[in-house]
């Protein structure tokens, strides 16, 4: 597999550090609000990265963070609280608010189908946070104000290392003197620990060497990763924002701390999501959610379909046009899937007659891969789907088998389309419902909702973790 490497900007062959196994982390969501579509692109791409990782034999490790610790606005230094200020709109705690943004985070991912990484709270890892601070302040590489402790990324440099080379900004990179927080003494450097103000009363914070207050907002990254995946590890995702200083300052920090380089062997950064050609914002009324898209009759899979349309280095413009449009390919392509797997039934289940098209088969699972493994080229996959449907040399047997396979790294549910298309809407979301029940381990009424579907004229069928609905 050739993946773009943001660090080196080059497509590189895929070496983990470890043979046949494979280290990701991914930067998570800022638990004080609803996620918007241009989140979850970033969130989607993880998993794609992941589901192609299994695809192709590889032993993967994913974790992800859940920023439930308020970090300030500008670049986690400055500006108001996140969490804090979710706490004021909302009249709760910065606690409750964290919690309540988590589960609603947790929910969207099961509605997109998306694997279950190792999620990790930054709250729950505030004692490794501040281990980590001490091990800089011991290299040289932090130092106290009146407001904070803060990396010195001067002394890095100092040391031999280089700081900035993920960026695309000049001045991470070169550094430059001005008169944003005085305290500081270059502009590059950034807050390892930030002290409660005197004038106000924090929901979120912690006692430390420095004094009290809460982490910075960069290093509970190096924290949790270096914990769960080690001090180098193979691969980090998130969104191009990120380029710009989180990222460069969590490789600061990290490789300062451990002395080992690189902190992490690739970098896959996401684009950008546009909204009718422009950015994204609350002020513009166009920030939308998976709740926006369910209110205008789309299905989260309809939001991944569009996301797969696009390749994840290049812009991707959202429309409501474009996203009926990814439905209704969505939809064209299940219809296909039904007819096949109907035509399949038909012949009890059993081969359609065609003798085995072993050739033509593997030909197909090489053009799959193929493009798969070009970066994940994901409109080159879908591509490959749609012709290898309408091939007449392969078996229905043959195509449902391939379709079953590619699924599980397009993560679009095509296994399930009987379920989502012949079945009324009020009968899918009892499944639905049911299958929730059974995961929280809700058994009694699980078995409920089982009756009240037989009652509709349907049978549940659990087939190891596949839940398929027929008719009785």
């Amino acid at each position: 597999m050739r993946l773009y490497n943001s660090l080196t900007r080059k497509k590189e062959k895929f070496k983990p550090i470890k043979k046949g196994e494979a280290g990701i982390y991914a930067c998570g969501p800022t638990v004080y609000d609803f996620l918007q579509i241009g989140n979850w692109r970033t969130y989607v791409l993880g998993d794609l990265l992941v589901r192609n990782l299994k695809y192709l034999g590889y032993e993967t490790k994913y974790v992800m963070n859940i920023t439930d610790v308020g970090h300030l606005v500008s670049d986690g230094d400055e500006g108001e609280d996140k969490l804090e200020k979710g706490a004021k709109r909302e009249g709760e705690t910065a606690w409750d608010v964290a919690e309540k943004y988590t589960k609603d985070f947790k929910q969207g991912m099961h509605k997109l189908g998306l694997l279950k990484p190792k999620l990790v709270r930054a709250t729950d890892h505030i004692k490794e946070q501040i281990e980590l601070v001490k091990k800089l302040e011991k290299k040289g590489f932090a130092y106290k104000t009146s407001d904070g402790v803060y990396f010195d990324t001067t002394e890095f440099e100092k040391q031999g290392y280089k700081y900035g080379e993920l960026s695309t900004l000049d001045e991470i990179k070169e550094g430059a003197r001005v008169e944003v927080n005085k305290k500081k003494k270059d502009k590059r450097d950034f807050a390892l620990w930030k002290f409660s103000p005197k004038s106000e009363k924090r929901d979120m914070e912690w006692e430390s060497p420095w004094g009290k207050g809460f982490p910075g907002w960069h290093i509970e990254c190096s924290a949790m990763s270096m914990k769960y995946l080690g001090d180098q590890f193979d691969l980090h995702v998130g969104g191009e924002d990120l380029r710009s200083t989180h990222h460069p300052n969590e490789i600061a920090q990290s490789e300062g701390a451990t002395g080992k380089k690189p902190f992490v062997k690739y970098w896959v950064h996401g684009a950008f999501l546009l909204v009718d050609g422009g950015r994204m914002g609350k002020s513009l009324g166009n920030a939308y959610t998976l709740q926006d898209l369910d209110n205008k009759g789309f299905s989260p899979f309809d939001l991944k379909y569009f996301y797969l349309m696009g390749h994840y280095r290049k812009q991707l413009n959202f429309t409501w046009e474009a996203l009926e449009g990814a439905k209704t390919a969505l939809e064209r392509l299940r219809k296909r899937i039904i007819n096949i797997d109907s035509r399949l039934r038909g012949n009890d289940g059993g081969s359609d007659g065609g003798a085995p098209h072993q050739a033509v088969q593997g030909a197909w699972e090489s053009k799959f891969r193929e493009r798969m493994e070009d970066d994940l080229d994901m409109p080159g996959a879908l591509a490959v789907v749609w012709e290898m449907v309408k091939d007449k040399n392969l078996s229905d047997g043959e195509k449902l088998g391939l379709i079953e396979k590619w699924d599980e790294v397009l993560g679009l549910g095509l296994s399930k389309v009987e379920m989502k298309l012949e079945i009324p809407e009020d009968v899918v979301k009892l499944v639905e419902k049911r299958s929730r029940l059974r995961e929280e381990g809700k058994w009694n009424g699980a078995d409920s909702i089982r009756e009240e579907i037989e009652k509709l004229g349907y049978v549940v069928e659990d087939k190891g973790k596949e839940t398929v609905v027929v008719r009785k």
